[in-house]
């Protein structure tokens, strides 16, 4: 039975990316009835942003923190075993001023601890060849050629992060121009715009349903 860890970050309900996510949920579980999933909605609920205290609880041996970094780590431990309990990890995330919002980055600072989910001696981390999902809108036009692809901050932090720093086996799938449909100036770009998330939406649904074929 697979594990499905859900993260949405945006701060509204009816943004581009929790419907790419909910497209990729929805496949995901039509294919697979069995699966279980968590969800956090971190816009609506965010979790704690790094504290000192949690930070040196991170290095310590459980006894010799103090009663604060205890109090720390019991926060970060909850996270931490969510994401270990995974088998696929989805993460939708708009782009907020040419990144990702603080919530999630919060939320990726309290899961990353050296000898919990990464290691520092060159050892694999226990999430490594895991699948990973990414599912993002951008406002603009940040595809590869785009004269603002360098300005995307986004997905390729994110594919650094569970890529590079977790060892996950990482699909990033984004709609460009989100913002077409408000923004005047942006209003010829609305047909682009709706082809591009119409392609997210395939794309999403196809690697949804190819992962949850993948025996667990």
């Amino acid at each position: 039975m697979s594990h499905l860890l859900h993260i949405d970050s945006s701060v509204s309900q009816t943004s581009v990316s929790k419907a790419l996510a909910e497209t990729f949920r929805r496949v995901w579980a039509e294919e697979n009835p069995q699966g279980t999933v968590t969800y956090r909605d971190l816009g609506a609920t965010p979790v704690p942003h790094l504290t000192e205290a949690a930070v040196v609880a991170g290095f310590l041996p459980e006894s010799m923190r103090d009663s604060e970094q205890v109090d720390a780590m019991l926060r970060r431990e909850e996270l931490i075993e969510e994401l270990l309990a995974s088998d696929i990890v989805l993460i939708s995330t708009p782009m907020y001023n040419w990144s990702i919002p603080s919530t999630l980055k919060a939320w990726i600072d309290q899961v990353l601890v050296n000898g919990r989910t990464l290691s520092f001696d060159g050892s694999p981390s226990p999430m490594a060849g895991r699948p990973a999902t990414v599912v993002a809108s951008y406002g603009g036009g940040y595809s590869p050629g785009a004269p603002m692809e360098k300005a995307n901050h986004c997905g390729p932090y994110l594919e650094t992060v569970f890529g590079q720093g977790l060892g996950m086996q990482v699909e990033v799938i984004a709609a460009q121009l989100s913002l077409a449909s408000r923004v005047p100036a942006m209003a010829h770009l609305v047909p682009i715009a709706d082809k591009s998330q119409a392609t997210a939406h395939e794309a999403v649904a196809n690697r949804a349903r190819n992962l949850a074929s993948v025996p667990v």
